[in-house]
């Protein structure tokens, strides 16, 4: 056999070889990750409980913004970097509303609390799915046969625009608004306790999830997006206007990122100008790992980085503690991208093979 045979075939040997040292640390991975939780199971099962159900509900907000990149990402292969300051600016509206158009107090009536709330939602998934429509026509459409690193730049600094707009008009600090979900236990069983506030955060966001999915899925509009997904020219060529889907699409994401972000107001009582852009780092995080594209795997992913964050900040033995909690979150998008690129429930690509 010749040289310049053996060299031939060295591309096909590598990656032939790799998965086995990979699939070797990710098993290993896996295994001390597995070992560390039945450690912390064993010595405090109560906290253990008490933290696997908060880290539910904060993974159901991180999926509402994760299925927003998602979406995005299966049309147009974007990574839409101003999502997570929509979902912010969704949370700001959201308490503007509660604070100075409603007056809502800690202590008003349910009949006069949740109306307004379920109002809230409304707006905010209105204002925010219409804003993220306009992004898309005025920074994303004209760009769209550009090379990817243009739009990718433009994302980062609609990001930081919106940022600024909000800094502008509200200011540096954060915008607190009063405890309007209630906070008394549902139940409470062997020192382990679950909120109203957890079940509201999970009973606003799972019917979302839902309705996204069925949208998706049996909808004339959905299958027009599933459509331009796979091949926009031919998407075009059999009468489906794809500019009006991607538009579509967008006015979704943005629409969920504004539920979120009033769910979110709502749970943690404050938002900022910033607020979103580490809340959407870790959802792209989320994406990433379930596998960017796939909505089950956004959803997957996002409640996996809940529990990661959940448990990382609640566990009392030998967790790091919250202060690592996002170089821990970046890791895992490290790791994906170097190991599994496609994610957990992604497909491989041509390219990535």
């Amino acid at each position: 056999m010749t040289s310049d045979a053996r060299t031939e075939r060295l591309p096909r040997l590598l990656p032939r070889r790799l998965p086995s040292f990979t699939g070797f640390f990710g098993n290993l991975l896996v295994l001390v990750v597995v070992a560390w939780l039945l450690t912390n199971l064993a010595k405090t099962p109560g906290d253990f409980f008490q933290i696997l159900l908060f880290g539910l509900s904060l993974g159901a907000i991180y999926a509402l913004v994760a299925l927003g990149y998602t979406l995005v990402y299966g049309i147009l292969e974007l990574i839409n970097f101003a999502h997570g300051d929509v979902f912010m600016f969704g949370g700001t509206i959201s308490a503007v509303f509660i604070l100075e158009v409603f007056s809502l107090g800690s202590h008003e009536h349910w009949y006069v609390l949740w109306p307004v709330v379920a109002g809230c939602v409304v707006i905010s998934m209105l204002i925010c799915g219409i804003l993220n429509v306009l992004i898309e026509m005025v920074a994303y459409r004209p760009l769209r046969n550009a090379p990817r690193l243009a739009p990718l730049i433009t994302a980062v600094g609609m990001s930081f625009i919106l940022q600024d707009v909000v800094l502008g008009w509200r200011g540096p600090n954060y915008i607190t608004v009063p405890t309007t979900l209630p906070r008394s236990n549902i139940f409470a069983v062997g020192g382990v306790t679950y909120r109203w506030d957890e079940l509201i955060v999970l009973l606003v966001t799972v019917p979302l999830l839902l309705g996204l999915v069925y949208l998706v899925q049996k909808t004339k509009q959905g299958k027009a997006m599933r459509a331009t997904a796979q091949d926009r020219e031919a998407a075009a060529m059999m009468g489906i206007n794809v500019n009006r889907t991607i538009s579509f699409t967008f006015l979704v994401a943005g629409a969920l990122a504004g539920a979120g972000g009033l769910i979110y107001v709502l749970w943690q009582t404050q938002v900022r100008f910033d607020s979103g852009f580490r809340l959407g780092l870790i959802s792209f995080t989320a994406a990433v790992l379930g596998g960017i594209g796939n909505l089950p795997g956004a959803v997957l992913g996002a409640v996996l980085i809940g529990l990661i964050q959940a448990f990382n900040e609640g566990l009392s033995w030998s967790a790091p503690g919250s202060d690592w909690t996002q170089s821990i979150v970046f890791s895992i998008l490290i790791l994906i991208l170097v190991f599994r690129p496609e994610g957990l429930l992604g497909e491989k690509t041509p390219e990535g093979q």
